[in-house]
């Protein structure tokens, strides 16, 4: 009897069990490299007010997130890219329907205190440093990762800014292709071996890695809104949204978006998940990472957005 009684309390146990499993969902999130640290610290709070919803996390370049969606048909809930443009030119209208604008950055230029000349170089004399035959520097993919653009767009600005014709070709011919990476965290191991001796970063990856930096000017660094106009003044041509197809990045202050995209196959859960990135926490989380939040939050065609993410804006 007692031995059926146990078995009788091990098949409940076990059915009980199957039932809370089979009621856990999964949200899919892929986001931006420079996004992982943040959206790790995102995820685990998110769980603790969701127990009921396992959060899964892809990381990698932007606009690789993107032909995730595009190409390979990603059932993602969530997708968040390094540059709002990136969802803006790659997934709307057939992929997303809007992009919200949440957190900006900037340029830096990061090293360690092992790096040849790290105890000379400056705000002023980095490119002389770099470009000296015994110092190795690195950036991410510019066809993949958007700061792999904002790098190129960045070393314009500084030919620009320092009055050196011909600094962003000697910048190119002097970073040699097993120096480029998809995306730009895949960098820091190379600089810690001591593989590389700089790379080119966003200020927040730099600060969370705990790693020596170079702060550039503003009229260089694609930080400030009142540089706009003179950030238009760059640009650089990157693949298309199709083979042999090319578009033109120009040169802006950095943006951050996120999108519930058409084909999530969880949309209900990616819009709880954007909701707790725009909430109060979630943007504390992301301050507290080295990413300010914007203010106001901004949004591309507002009528689209799902009715419990239009509360976080005025319509205008």
């Amino acid at each position: 009897m007692k031995k059926r009684i146990v078995f009788v309390l091990v098949i409940c146990l076990v059915f009980s069990l199957s039932c809370k499993k089979d009621k856990q969902q999964e949200l899919l999130v892929i986001h931006a490299g420079s996004l992982a640290v943040p959206f790790k610290h995102m995820a685990d709070e998110f769980m603790k007010q969701y127990p009921d919803i396992t959060v899964q996390r892809e990381s990698a370049g932007s606009r690789t997130c993107a032909r995730k969606i595009t190409e390979l048909n990603s059932p993602a809930d969530v997708m968040a890219s390094a540059d709002s443009a990136v969802i803006q030119t790659l997934l709307i209208p057939q992929y997303a329907d809007y992009c919200i604008d949440f957190t900006t950055n900037e340029m830096v230029i990061m090293h360690t205190k092992r790096s040849r000349y790290s105890d000379v170089i400056n705000a002023d004399n980095w490119s002389e440093v770099l470009l000296r035959d015994d110092v190795w520097y690195g950036h991410s993919d510019p066809n993949a990762d958007p700061c792999g653009y904002r790098t190129m767009l960045c070393w314009k600005l500084a030919e620009m800014h320092y009055e050196k014709p011909g600094l962003f070709d000697e910048l190119v011919k002097g970073c040699p292709e097993k120096n480029i990476r998809p995306k730009e965290v895949d960098l820091l191991a190379l600089l810690e071996s001591g593989e590389l001796d700089y790379i080119f970063i966003y200020r927040s990856v730099a600060e969370q890695h705990r790693g020596e930096l170079i702060l550039l000017p503003d009229e260089i660094n694609l930080k400030s809104s009142e540089m706009t106009d003179l950030y238009k003044q760059v640009s650089v041509e990157l693949t298309g949204k199709k083979p042999g197809e090319t578009i033109v990045r120009t040169g802006a202050p950095m943006v951050y978006g996120i999108t519930v995209p058409k084909t999530a196959a969880h949309p209900e859960l990616g819009v709880k998940f954007v909701s707790f990135v725009l909430s109060e926490k979630g943007q504390k989380i992301m301050e507290q990472n080295g990413q300010p939040e914007i203010i106001p939050l901004r949004v591309d065609h507002f009528e689209k957005l799902q009715k419990e993410l239009k509360s976080f804006f005025r319509k205008k």
